[in-house]
């Protein structure tokens, strides 16, 4: 379970001079006040205290800290946008720890529309790409509801998913170039922006989901893809997760590679994203079940895609199939139907304790999913509220549960461990991952050994031997 832990002692004087030497006074952080807004995540689950904060504004400052905390045998835990889930940024705590920010490093470098790429540095916020894609005139597909405060690093280093994977897949398959500091304070350069380029050990996958454990990422080449043209928006209403997955099909059959998320909620979810969000409104006239929130797009300007998307939602509402839907007329409407999906994470941590679970089934195992575990879990807590959405085009529910109504959160976040292990045995019956796309960080550690085979870890550990020999980099993280 998540910790809590003391002050950590102050950076030494000597080590503290020469940072200051090469980070400058805006490249320190050493006051208390100053450093708790890095130390603790986004979630409130996960603290500890840091010695200080190192905010290097470019490579060489990244790598020239890194040889001096090397030589202090300091411990350095990178961070991005902090807003991992899993606790895979904050320190543990034990007195011998720096976080190193890269938001300082945010420049967006090069954009070239005719390789279709973008060079960015690590602390880029994700919606500064996207905008500055689409004033290219492309696109930088991912998109996530934290796209405002997550930066490139962060989302790299923890191979982040999102609303688009069914499309363009996860942050791995956007990256062609890598730069990173390495352990001893060398930079290793792959900055390469070749879609073929086959010569020996594809490097920069070693980085990518590495979660911070073996370098720190300081630069990125991009893979930008032509602007979208024409888009159509659809919120569906239906009675079961089955009739979700028959309006997949559907929707998979008619649009093929124009499909670019498939969406689903369920109501209660739905419910407080209402209660606890301004702004936010019903677009159907009634409660149902689950809804599917579905995005069509093309780089053709006059696809059809609406007219198509239209026909399929009619057919399927004559089928029974839907019970009702409804089309996006303008950009503000499909915003609005995309922020009941985007705010469910805000809407839930208002509504009190939950515990979450990013989990991932085989696509047409999802309705026992559900089913299974909500029952395993409610024989555990009978009035647990289940709230599952996510991202069903890709088999990655996020099935979380708030606690019950007259339930204390202290005592329902007390059962977090039974409640995950009732989850991941559904999971793992189902021949899912316990980890969809959030990552590993320090909740899941534990989990890790009980999943992975001991030669799957055992070449993890080698690798980490291998580049980080003094544990340098994000201890107590990913590896158990």
């Amino acid at each position: 379970m998540p910790d809590t832990t003391a002050h950590a002692p102050s950076l030494p004087c000597a080590v503290r001079d020469r940072l200051l030497a090469v980070l400058g006074p805006r490249g320190l952080v050493v006051e208390p006040g100053e450093v708790a807004p890095y130390t603790s995540d986004w979630r409130g689950l996960f603290s500890g205290s840091a010695l200080a904060v190192l905010r290097p504004a470019s490579t060489a400052e990244c790598a020239a800290a890194v040889q001096i905390c090397a030589a202090a045998g300091l411990k350095i835990v990178p961070q991005a946008g902090n807003t991992s889930l899993v606790g895979g940024s904050t320190p543990l705590g034990r007195g011998d720890e720096v976080i190193l920010s890269v938001a300082r490093m945010n420049r967006i470098l090069a954009i070239d529309p005719v390789d279709l790429t973008m060079e960015v540095e690590a602390g880029a916020v994700l919606a500064e790409v996207q905008k500055a894609a689409e004033g290219a005139g492309c696109l930088f597909p991912l998109s996530l509801s934290s796209e405002g405060t997550a930066q490139v690093g962060g989302l790299i280093s923890s191979n982040a998913g999102g609303n688009t994977t069914v499309r363009y897949g996860n942050m791995r398959d956007q990256v062609l170039g890598l730069e990173v500091v390495l352990a001893d304070g060398s930079v290793l350069d792959l900055m390469r922006r070749l879609r073929k380029d086959n010569p020996g050990y594809a490097l920069r996958h070693l980085f990518i989901g590495a979660e911070g454990t073996l370098g720190i990422i300081t630069r990125a080449v991009l893979r930008l893809q032509p602007a979208n043209r024409d888009t159509a928006v659809a919120l569906a209403a239906v009675a079961s997760v089955e009739a979700a997955l028959d309006l997949l099909g559907r929707v998979r059959r008619h649009a093929g590679p124009s499909l670019n998320a498939f969406e689903l909620m369920d109501r209660f979810g739905v419910a407080l994203v209402l209660k606890h969000i301004p702004g936010t409104q019903d677009p159907l006239a009634e409660p149902h079940p689950y809804y599917c929130l579905i995005e069509l797009s093309s780089p053709a300007s006059e696809a059809g895609l609406r007219a198509g998307l239209e026909s399929v939602l009619a057919e399927a509402i004559e089928d029974g199939l839907v019970r009702d839907a409804t089309l996006a007329e303008s950009e503000a409407q499909r915003r609005a139907l995309w922020r009941l999906r985007e705010e469910h994470a805000e809407a839930q941590k208002r509504e009190g304790a939950s515990v979450k679970n990013d989990v991932s089934v085989p696509i047409s195992r999802i309705p026992d999913l559900l089913r299974e575990g909500t029952a395993a879990v409610r024989a555990i807590i009978p009035d647990v509220r289940p709230c599952a959405f996510g991202h069903l085009g890709d088999g990655n529910i996020h099935f979380n549960f708030s606690r019950p109504v007259e339930m204390t959160n202290e005592d329902f976040l007390a059962r977090w461990d039974d409640i995950v292990a009732a989850v991941n045995e559904v999971v793992r019956r189902l021949g899912g991952s316990f980890a969809a796309e959030h990552g590993i960080g320090r909740l899941k550690t534990a989990t890790l050994a009980a999943w992975r085979a001991e030669p799957e870890l055992e070449v993890m550990r080698r690798l980490k031997r291998a580049l980080d020999p003094t544990g340098l980099f994000n201890p107590g993280k990913l590896l158990p």
